[in-house]
């Protein structure tokens, strides 16, 4: 089980990952794999979400999706990284956003901006009512 990753941005050698195991525990290479995925995309994040508003961005994406571009809420129909409801809202930045994390991040940037201001708008919202 992997208590903490740490991502850190390295004097041009690029991110750092650090995992922490807990109890002696030995992750795994699928744990690994899937951890270094989400970690790739909250990085791509980066490139889109201005790092003031990062931390608010990425508190909501956490509890709405892990990151997982694919997550599907079963109640609501939801869909993807942002929960965009319904997904097809995304097409609006790209026919591709069924599977693109680059679009999904784009599309639910967007969406708080839209709706909530900024992402720290969004992340407030949250914080009441548990959804954005």
């Amino acid at each position: 089980m992997v208590a903490a990753v740490t991502v850190t941005l390295g004097m041009g050698a690029g991110p750092v990952i650090a995992e922490t195991a807990v109890g002696g525990e030995v992750a795994t290479p699928v744990g690994l794999a899937v951890s270094a995925l989400r970690d790739g995309i909250r990085l791509l994040a980066l490139t889109v979400v201005p790092i003031h508003q990062f931390p608010s961005f990425d508190a909501i994406v956490m509890r709405e999706s892990g990151w997982n571009v694919f997550a599907t809420n079963p109640a609501s129909g939801a869909y993807g990284i942002g929960q965009a409801l319904p997904p097809e809202k995304m097409a609006t930045h790209g026919a591709d956003w069924r599977y693109n994390p680059l679009t999904q991040i784009r599309w639910a940037y967007d969406y708080m901006n839209e709706r909530y201001g900024s992402p720290d708008g969004a992340w407030d919202f949250w914080q009441r009512h548990h959804w954005y």
